[in-house]
């Protein structure tokens, strides 16, 4: 990769002839075998490593077939342009892993298997952490993330890094999700004029389009489940305290975590095993649980057997798009066909918890950025210098839109201020009262409702415009953990089903959308 003089990233080509890349391009088994080319765009983490297990595929070759595929259409053909940066070393580190599964075996499922991050995430290599702002251009990170180290020792192969909604979609009321100054707009794949939702939106993009295995997203308040479900993959937002959240460049405390993004539940899940761990330096170590599971054990088609699950009939959108209500119907009755013991009709009161909400974003955003930055050595000390930079190069930092949030959040004043206080108390109590209080009375292993509806066009002039179902918050400012898994189709736009329930019911969660998943089997490739 290199970076050219208005701070953009552009790859550097792994040599292919036309033939093969028109294939990448196509997306086809018969044309791969036509020329001798094998696809692995479509395989699973667990056909990738029986491949690498029986001597037919070696990561390095992994990491060659996904360079020439970013290349490919990433960067040529529809310019999906998920991909803000590849690591330089990627082969060298394929080529290691590969000498030591054949030294001494695979130290386990991620082994070898390329994994990209989103681009506020940490790592100590040649890459940038720059949550997509020329203000932090230039940025690379002394150590790890504790996540990022977790993902390292299991194996896993840091391949690159993904384009964002700046600053992680916190920077205007009329911002553009999946632009950002370094990378541009990020498309969706399934249609190159729509939105790809965000903040983690070329880390969904990246694996929806088989550019990546896998990969890592951050959520604050729908970040990932939201370009999983606009994406067609799935996302997984875990339980605030089973993933640390040192070394990523934060919104807010009370709400962030890293979440892993694949193309089926169990991929997710392998990663997910991957990236939990405890934190001392992480705020919330104190909570993290005395026995944290296996994300991909027991997991089962008829898991949702005798499951007890809720259906939100007051979900956000509700009514606004009658195909989505439709699908969210069919869903319900493959629930029950599936065993579940389905409770339906439930209504989810978060009646004054979005301007809490608010209040609390904006304090802890400040707050974090400014802790970050004291520590980063970038070339930004805190926000004010953020804003700073950005006005005076207000031509290249913001073409689109402004920073009136980045302002906002700048006017406020500490954490010990009681505004702030009174606004994480306030919705906190109401988010998590939501919750345990349906689950409590119904005695409910889980909660369900529509992700969102299907994505919108990409708009630079009035920023993101969503209809339709939109339920992230129910999950994301409880702090409880939710998943997000294709269901359905509208006008070839994937939507999709979340699964939620109470704090730490992440592993029950995965086997019931794993459950759903294998019943349904929705999921089909974006048409590149």
């Amino acid at each position: 990769m290199k970076t050219n003089i208005a701070g953009r990233l552009t790859l550097e080509r792994v040599p292919m002839n036309r033939l093969i890349a028109f294939c990448l391009l196509l997306g086809t088994v018969a044309c791969a075998q036509e020329t001798n080319s094998p696809d692995y765009s479509e395989l699973d983490i667990e056909s990738l490593q029986a491949l690498m297990e029986e001597g037919q595929l070696t990561s390095e070759r992994l990491v060659e077939f996904y360079l020439n595929r970013i290349d490919a259409i990433d960067r040529n053909g529809p310019v999906l342009n998920s991909i803000i940066e590849v690591n330089p070393d990627a082969l060298a580190l394929a080529r290691a892993l590969d000498e030591e599964r054949a030294m001494s075996g695979p130290r386990g499922p991620m082994h070898g298997i390329p994994v990209v991050l989103k681009a506020n995430i940490d790592t100590a290599d040649k890459m940038e952490t720059t949550a997509g702002s020329l203000a932090m251009a230039g940025h690379r990170a002394s150590a790890d993330a504790f996540m990022v180290a977790k993902i390292r020792e299991s194996g896993g192969l840091i391949f690159a890094k993904a384009n964002l909604s700046e600053w992680a979609n916190f920077r205007s009321t009329m911002s553009t999700s999946g632009w950002s100054s370094i990378g541009g707009q990020t498309i969706n794949p399934y249609g190159t004029l729509r939105n790809p939702c965000g903040s983690s939106s070329g880390s969904a993009v990246s694996v929806a389009a088989s550019l990546t295995s896998v990969s890592v997203g951050t959520e604050t308040d729908g970040s990932v489940v939201c370009p999983a479900s606009s994406n067609g993959i799935v996302g997984i937002k875990p339980s605030l305290g089973l993933v640390s959240r040192s070394g990523i460049i934060p919104i807010a405390h009370s709400q962030d975590t890293a979440g892993p993004m694949g193309r089926t539940v169990k991929d997710a899940a392998i990663l997910l095993n991957a990236m939990v761990g405890r934190d001392s330096n992480d705020r919330l170590a104190d909570s993290f649980p005395a026995d944290v599971a296996d994300f991909t054990a027991r997991l089962t088609d008829d898991a949702l057997r005798g499951a007890r699950i809720g259906v939100i009939s007051n979900y956000n959108g509700v009514g606004a798009d009658i195909r989505v209500d439709a699908i969210f119907e069919e869903n319900v009755a493959q629930l029950r066909a599936l065993g579940a013991e389905v409770i339906d009709s439930l209504e989810i009161d978060l009646e004054g918890m979005g301007n809490s909400e608010r209040e609390v974003l904006a304090y802890e955003f400040k707050a974090g950025l400014n802790a970050y930055l004291k520590n980063a050595n970038a070339p930004v000390r805190d926000l004010a210098e953020v804003i700073e930079f950005n006005s005076a190069n207000a031509d290249q930092a913001m073409p689109l839109f402004q920073q009136e949030i980045l302002v906002m959040a700048q006017a406020k004043g500490p954490l010990t201020d009681t505004e702030y206080l009174e606004a994480l108390a306030t919705s906190k109590r109401i988010s998590q009262a939501a919750i345990d209080t349906l689950m409590s009375e119904h005695n409910l292993d889980a909660l369900v409702a529509p992700t969102m509806g299907p994505t919108g066009m990409i708009d630079h002039v009035n920023g993101d415009q969503w209809a339709g179902a939109y339920t992230a918050p129910y999950a994301a400012v409880s702090g409880y953990g939710s998943i997000s898994v294709p269901s359905g189709y509208v006008a070839d736009l994937p939507v999709s089903i979340s699964f939620s329930g109470g704090a730490f019911s992440d592993a029950a969660l995965i086997r019931y959308a794993y459950a759903f998943e294998q019943a349904t089997k929705v999921r089909r490739p974006p048409p590149l």
